[in-house]
């Protein structure tokens, strides 16, 4: 399953993006889908989560309040809406998504990672 991430840039603080993440592939059933950050010099860290159906989500204390994590099930696309950004959030941004594969004569486990996009916040 492959991933492709949009959205991010430079915005100053304050401010508000929206990153996209669209996933493709042959017969896959997503189950989770989150954001992840990672900052120069750290290690790279769960930002917000949803699952199935977006009947549960998850989010840092860092940015609860700021950011909204949703889902389209139908397009198979990931959005996180990122308000009142802070020059912290500052970071390379990525999307995970987790579920199952059709692989020609069972179903398996799948997990992939997009490449990444940039987020910057000027203060």
């Amino acid at each position: 399953v492959r991933l492709v991430e949009s959205g991010g840039g430079l915005v100053q603080a304050g401010g508000s993006l929206r990153l996209s993440c669209a996933a493709s592939g042959s017969t896959f059933s997503i189950s989770a889908m989150g954001w992840y950050r990672q900052a120069p010099g750290k290690q790279r860290e769960l930002v917000a989560a949803i699952t199935s159906g977006a009947a549960s989500t998850d989010y840092a204390d860092s940015v609860k309040g700021r950011f909204t994590i949703s889902r389209d099930n139908a397009e198979n696309t990931m959005y996180l809406q990122m308000n009142s950004l802070k020059p912290e959030d500052t970071a390379v941004y990525y999307c995970n998504v987790q579920g199952r594969q059709w692989y020609g004569l069972s179903w398996a486990p799948f997990g992939s990672w997009g490449q990444g996009t940039q987020v910057t916040v000027s203060s």
